[in-house]
């Protein structure tokens, strides 16, 4: 039984975004591993850019500073 997590920030992702991550996920699982994809389990974790953080700073400071 395969489980994926996949954390991202969440910048307005749509459903449809969404959907083809977990869609792209299992194929890659059925097609590499073998796996069922009933068996496949697919977490989407949105973090609040806020609540991210890297290179020392906070997304949304690292991006006021890259723009």
């Amino acid at each position: 039984m395969p489980y994926v997590n996949i954390k991202i920030t969440d910048d307005g992702v749509s459903a449809e975004q969404k959907a083809e991550l977990v869609r792209d996920v299992t194929d890659s699982l059925v097609r590499v591993l073998g796996k069922k994809p009933e068996h496949i389990h697919v977490v989407l974790d949105l973090v609040d850019p806020e609540n991210w953080g890297y290179s020392g700073v906070l997304t949304t400071e690292y991006r006021e500073r890259a723009s």
